[in-house]
């Protein structure tokens, strides 16, 4: 099972994330590529409890839903509608600036976020609630995995 705590998968993604340029192409989906790394950027700063996304009161099915997500052996369906907190196409997330700059954050979070010594605490996830440590590294990887993809990286 991938997970952002296995160097090797964390390496991957880092790599990944590197070849994704401000004009690469969307398979699927309404986002550009900036507006992806800007989701994630977000969404790593949710987990670290640094941009606050409320809890979504009417989700109901959180355990088999977290289960799902995190452990079912296939690939995230394209089209879940994400927190408008963090939807840039919403306007609620954060909007692209600086290609370059908004992608080294990204990176930079991606390494934050795996710190062996965190600087930070884990927020509760908005539909799955409270998530340990080994949840969250498996979730950060196949978010970013889900959107890399979106982009062929």
């Amino acid at each position: 099972m991938k997970t952002l705590s296995d160097p090797q998968c964390k390496q991957e993604i880092l790599s990944r994330v590197r070849k994704v340029r401000a004009d690469s192409p969307r398979q699927w989906g309404k986002m550009n590529a900036a507006q992806m790394i800007c989701h994630l950027n977000d969404s790593f700063l949710c987990a670290m409890g640094e941009r606050p996304v409320p809890i979504d009161p009417n989700f109901r099915a959180r355990r088999l839903a977290k289960w799902v997500a995190l452990r079912a052996p296939f690939r995230w369906p394209h089209g879940v509608k994400t927190r408008p907190e963090i939807d840039q196409q919403a306007g609620g997330g954060t909007p692209p600036a600086d290609f370059e700059v908004d992608r080294e954050l990204l990176l930079y979070l991606v390494e934050r976020f795996t710190a062996k010594l965190p600087d930070f605490k884990f927020a509760p996830h908005p539909m799955f609630l409270e998530m340990n440590e080994r949840e969250w590294m498996r979730w950060g990887y196949l978010h970013a995995d889900h959107h890399l993809r979106q982009f062929g990286a």
